[in-house]
C-alpha cells in the first residue's frame, strides 16, 4: 500500500501483495458504489428522485395517485398526459430508445 502504517492490517497488506491488490480492487468498487454517480446521495440519484417527485405530484394533482390505472406519460412537446400503462411502457423502440408520442 502507499502509506504503510503500524496497524496490524497495514503490516499484513505491506507483506502480502496479492491480498493488497484484492483490497484495493474492493475499495475502488466500494467507493464507486457509495460515492459515485449511483450513490444514495449522488447527482444521478438526486435527478431521478426529483423526476419521480414531479410525476408523483402530477398524479396527485390529477387525483389518480395510489389508484393504479393510467400512467403519466411525456409527449414530444414535453407535456404530461395520461396514457394506458401497457402502451406507455411498451413504447420502447429499437435498442430501448423511447418513441414519444
Amino acid at each position: 500500500m502507499a502509506h504503510a502504517g503500524s496497524s496490524k492490517s497495514s503490516r499484513h497488506y505491506a507483506s502480502n501483495k496479492t491480498s493488497a491488490e484484492k483490497k484495493r480492487a474492493y475499495d475502488r468498487a466500494y467507493r464507486k458504489r457509495e460515492k459515485g454517480s449511483l450513490a444514495p446521495d449522488g447527482p444521478k440519484k438526486r435527478r431521478l428522485n426529483a423526476e419521480g417527485a414531479k410525476r408523483w405530484a402530477e398524479r396527485k394533482r390529477r387525483g389518480i395517485a395510489r389508484k393504479g390505472g393510467k400512467d403519466i406519460s411525456h409527449t414530444k412537446s414535453g407535456r404530461l398526459t395520461t396514457e394506458n400503462r401497457t402502451k406507455n411502457r411498451g413504447r420502447n423502440g429499437k435498442n430501448g430508445n423511447s418513441t414519444k408520442k
